[in-house]
């Protein structure tokens, strides 16, 4: 059956973002938690410290309503650069202002570009980008 995923690239602390988010969603990963160093090795590419080699490939996490995010640790050895901004959001949809209230509060901790949840035409909404740089929308519905 198709699902639509969310994939989030990290420069190292794809990890504790991960970890971050397990919390905050009350969920476990789902699958194998893949590092760099689970990869079979590529012809000429070039050796991994051990930093990288440690570094996240893939991991997955069930968020809400059956939405799963998907990370990675972007490698410099291989010339990945990450670039934070407004390009990745996340928007969730929750059934009750508290529990978008409760979501906001978690991920708007040590974070940037808030908007704090309030009454729209639409129903309840706010926005913030977290201290991992990804964007997340907050939306409860009008009934």
């Amino acid at each position: 059956m198709a699902k639509t995923s969310i994939y989030l690239n990290f420069q190292g602390n794809c990890e504790e973002a991960f970890n971050y988010y397990k919390k905050v969603f009350k969920t476990d990963f789902v699958g194998q938690v893949f590092r760099m160093k689970d990869t079979p090795p590529m012809p000429n590419a070039p050796k991994l410290s051990d930093k990288e080699a440690n570094s996240i490939m893939n991991i997955a996490l069930p968020i809400l309503g059956g939405t799963i995010i998907m990370g990675t640790d972007m490698l410099e050895s291989m010339g990945h650069k990450l670039k934070i901004g407004n390009n990745t959001t996340i928007s969730l949809e929750a059934d009750t202002k508290e529990e978008v209230d409760r979501l906001y509060k978690a991920l708007s901790e040590g974070g940037s570009e808030m908007n704090a949840p309030m009454d729209m035409f639409w129903g309840y909404w706010g926005v913030c980008l977290d201290r991992f740089g990804i964007r997340w929308m907050f939306n409860c519905m009008k009934k």
